[in-house]
């Protein structure tokens, strides 16, 4: 049986197949293992040592992108500020009025050139109410205090919102003003009292210029006066001399009305002089 061709490739044919269905057992149990394996590590947690290290390059330079771009909005900001505040001095720096800024301790913290001009004071910053006006007395009735230096002390001690005052003032160097002071209160964001802005004019000028136009008005008065009472004397002399038949007196009513006349003439000139005189003055 075993020499019989048929048999024997019968049985070489089923040895083959025998082998390879073992082989193909042995190769799926291998791939199934194989793949266990990837799942299992799939499943594991990621840590810190598995990561690769460009994904820390990329986490770094991200950070250090964000870094950058807050640093750029602060340096902005700060700009900003300092743009606002460099236009804020240029605007005081220009006006004409004096502006003080006086903080809640009752200290000159701001002072513009215009204030350090006509209180006479290189830098005023750092002295208090009463060290800065010293005697200066209100012009206006008060009832709390008839000093300039005691009403700012007063409006900062109760936080008034606005007062106006004005006073006689004396320069360091002797010069006398005449100040037209404001106080404006200075609350923060929050409403909290900062302080007070103090706003300053000289009226010194306008104050002259007022004076000399009552004197002018009292001359003008006392001008008036005098031309109606020398026309009053005029006026009763022609009455007389028109019902007088008398050669001699009207000759002397004549005189007083010649004499009288002069008097006006005499007045009138040395008011015109007067008026002249100061107009040349000044200009």
């Amino acid at each position: 049986m075993l020499a019989n061709p048929v048999v024997l490739r019968a049985a070489l044919v089923l040895v083959a197949a025998v082998f390879s269905f073992i082989m193909g057992l042995f190769f799926i149990r291998r791939m199934r293992q194989s793949l266990t394996e990837d799942a299992s590590g799939e499943d594991a947690p990621i840590s810190i040592e598995t990561l690769p290290l460009h994904t820390y390059h990329a986490v770094i330079q991200q950070l250090k992108q964000q870094k950058h771009e807050l640093q750029s909005e602060q340096a902005m900001e700060r700009r900003r500020a300092k743009t606002s505040e460099n236009i804020s001095g240029a605007i005081l720096s220009n006006l004409s009025s004096g502006v003080l800024f006086f903080t809640s301790n009752g200290l000159i913290r701001q002072a513009n050139a215009a204030a350090k001009e006509i209180l006479g004071f290189a830098s005023p910053l750092g002295m208090s109410a009463a060290e800065l006006f010293r005697d200066a007395a209100l012009r206006s009735h008060d009832a709390n205090t008839q000093s300039l230096a005691g009403a700012v002390q007063s409006a900062l001690r109760e936080k008034v919102q606005f007062r106006r005052l004005e006073a006689h003032y004396l320069t360091p160097a002797g010069e006398e003003r005449i100040l037209d002071v404001t106080l404006t209160a200075v609350p923060s964001p929050t409403g909290e009292f900062l302080g007070s802005a103090c706003l300053i004019n000289d009226q010194t000028e306008l104050a002259q210029i007022r004076r000399q136009q009552d004197l002018r008005g009292e001359m003008s008065a006392e001008m008036a006066l005098e031309l109606r009472n020398s026309l009053t004397t005029i006026a009763g002399y022609a009455q007389q001399l028109a019902a007088s038949h008398d050669h001699d007196l009207a000759r002397q009513l004549a005189a007083d009305i010649s004499a009288e006349a002069a008097h006006l003439d005499h007045t009138i000139g040395g008011f015109l002089a007067a008026a002249k005189a100061k107009a040349a003055a000044q200009n």
